[in-house]
């Protein structure tokens, strides 16, 4: 049966038609979690259903600024294919795009009938399915912040803070947003139905932040990478850029990724609580807590996953920068909110908001389930004020240190996939010597004139 005597195809396809929309965008992540994608006319779904639709395989190792790099299976092999079939459930309309409707992709290896090993959304597929053998079933609540910027030609970027308002942190309304960006951003996302719940502006001027429901690891994921797109997009088109860059500018905060995450049994109850037991806590909660703190260094690899990543970190910055946990302390890289019983939770505050969604979510999944496997206890939770190195280790302060931790973490690349986090540590330590090449405007500013 082709796909267009397919009854599931076809039904798509008829309302589609009906709702006014022609085209479908198929998208897929790709490493470090940009869109990647094809518009496809509404009458040729049927044969992409059917066929897939080719991509260059080395998409998955090109560069923001467009170097290939040469990841094993890219180059080396002669640039081979991947396949990329529309998942056909995750159709959705874009408010702000009439007549194209947004789907998520499938990508396959068409030499092996495998997901491809690069694939972000496949290696969470692989976490999730070590938690299922537990019986465990994890659910994350994503909150991400972002910083919007208008163009400005007289500086040396080309964009400008939208907002240089201070003491706005909280706050919703044109008091620190006078186009009222946030309010028509709300909208178009509430109507694209990616479970956003929630928004205000943050600490620093033109920063914001936009929490998502929690669900599923899969779903959340899904939702968080859809949701960058959309913020990414919807600011394009104003003229403006939204940047989920981690410390984008001198003299101001960084950008956080927050992950809220519990578990449900296969009962559906909430595995992390237990009224009775200590801080309100169940066995598996302190033992993922335990695990996310011993595999910190290698999961920083991927929370913070660009040379930028660490300036955000440091002494007063107010991003976790320590190996801690607390009880309600935003100060502790894991916090535990005061919930309990259904809404008992961990967050991890580790992550910047230039983390890959499905690698953010997978890694703290990873080193999550090693902990309860292995049984793990954390050590006693922070009180009062963190950021204090007599009491707890510190994390990797450079992208390179970092790397260097995901790879000597055998258990943890064990979990993600030896593959994957090849091509991964491959693709970042390329970044890094690019980065290590290039001379900043602060080092002639520095040296220029004086030696």
């Amino acid at each position: 049966m082709s796909a267009s005597d397919n009854p599931h195809v076809r039904h798509h396809m008829e309302r589609l038609a009906a709702e006014g929309i022609d085209v479908v965008r198929v998208t897929y992540p790709d490493l470090i979690g940009t869109e990647r994608g094809r518009d496809v006319p509404l009458d040729h779904l049927p044969t992409a259903w059917d066929h897939g639709l080719a991509f260059c395989r080395a998409v998955y190792h090109t560069s923001p600024q467009g170097d290939v790099v040469p990841v094993s299976g890219g180059l080396d092999a002669g640039l081979p294919d991947i396949c990329v079939r529309p998942d056909l459930s995750s159709l959705t309309p874009l408010p702000w795009e009439p007549g194209v409707a947004t789907c998520l992709g499938d990508v396959i290896d068409p030499s092996t009938g495998l997901p491809s090993p690069e694939s972000p959304r496949d290696m969470l597929r692989s976490v999730l399915d070590r938690w299922n053998e537990q019986g465990l079933h994890p659910v994350v609540g994503p909150e991400l912040e972002y910083f919007l910027c208008d163009a400005a030609q007289d500086t040396p970027s080309g964009w400008r803070r939208y907002s240089e308002v201070q003491g706005v942190v909280y706050t919703a309304g044109l008091r620190a947003d006078s186009d009222n960006h946030l309010l028509r951003t709300l909208r178009l996302l509430r109507d694209m139905n990616i479970g956003v719940s929630s928004g205000n502006h943050e600490f620093d001027g033109s920063q914001f932040e936009i929490n998502l429901t929690h669900s599923d690891a899969m779903t959340a994921a899904d939702r968080a990478f859809r949701f960058k797109v959309a913020v990414k997009e919807l600011a394009r088109k104003e003229g403006r850029l939204a940047t989920f860059m981690a410390k984008p500018f001198n003299g101001a905060g960084g950008s956080g990724f927050h992950l809220h995450m519990s578990c449900v049994d296969d009962e559906g109850a909430n595995a992390f609580a237990a009224p009775s037991a200590p801080d309100g806590l169940s066995a598996a909660a302190h033992q993922a807590v335990a695990g996310i703190l011993a595999h910190a260094p290698a999961l920083a690899a991927l929370a913070n996953p660009t040379v930028n990543s660490y300036k955000r970190f440091g002494p007063g910055t107010l991003a976790p920068w320590l190996i801690d946990w607390g009880l309600d302390n935003r100060s502790a890289m894991v916090r535990i909110p005061p919930e309990r019983g259904a809404g008992s939770r961990l967050e991890l505050r580790l992550g910047d908001a230039s983390a890959n969604p499905y690698l953010l979510v997978a890694g703290t999944l990873a080193a999550a389930l090693l902990g309860v496997v292995a049984g793990e206890q954390p050590p006693a939770p922070l009180e009062g004020y963190g950021y204090d190195t007599t009491k707890s280790s510190v994390l990797p302060m450079d992208l390179p240190t970092a790397l260097d931790a995901l790879e000597a973490d055998t258990a943890l690349t064990e979990v993600l996939g030896k593959d994957f986090v090849t091509s991964y540590l491959t693709y970042k330590r390329d970044e890094v010597a690019r980065f290590q090449r290039h001379v900043t405007d602060w080092e002639f500013t520095e040296y220029a004139y004086h030696l």
